[in-house]
């Protein structure tokens, strides 16, 4: 299966007891920092952006320098 389900324990302890019940479970898991959660949220974020138009190198200059 191609899919995933993203859960977000309230604590330490809840962590160890899903990490424990996944693996019982037999089902693959793995715990991932908060900023590795906002970058794959970016990632979802780029691949639904419409890349058909474009910015011009002045507009993006004026946006990095805002």
């Amino acid at each position: 299966m191609n899919r995933a389900l993203v859960v977000k324990p309230r604590n330490k302890a809840d962590i160890k007891f899903l990490s424990e019940l996944f693996g019982k479970l037999g089902v693959s898991s793995r715990v991932i920092e908060s900023k590795t959660v906002e970058d794959l949220g970016l990632v979802e974020m780029m691949k639904r952006v419409d890349r058909s138009k474009k910015a011009s190198r002045e507009t993006i200059m004026q946006k990095l320098h805002s």
